[in-house]
């Protein structure tokens, strides 16, 4: 199966937060109380993913990494949760 590399998006993958609870797999999903909306985190490249994930709210005891996913994938697994995807990019002005 191809994945992205580190920095480069190829098409279809992004970069996610997921977490393991009770040996399962889950995307760490966030609530907008402004917007009353629970969301998705995903991002082009595996270094914004990253640089986010520090500033996010985790739990103790959980296990957090940053993984691949194909974006029809994450988007199916987060309507049928009630959940809708959100693509951030870095905070960076590119030249």
């Amino acid at each position: 199966m191809d994945q992205p590399n580190n920095n480069n998006n190829e098409e279809g993958w992004v970069w996610v937060i997921v977490y393991e609870s009770d040996d399962e797999g889950h995307y760490l999903g966030l609530y907008d109380d402004e917007e009353d909306l629970h969301f998705i985190q995903a991002f082009n490249t595996k270094d914004d993913a990253q640089e986010c994930f520090l500033s996010l709210p985790r739990e103790k005891g959980k296990k957090y990494e940053v993984q691949a996913v194909h974006i029809e994938e994450l988007t199916e697994d987060a309507e049928k949760a009630g959940f809708v995807v959100a693509i951030l990019e870095s905070g960076e002005e590119e030249e």
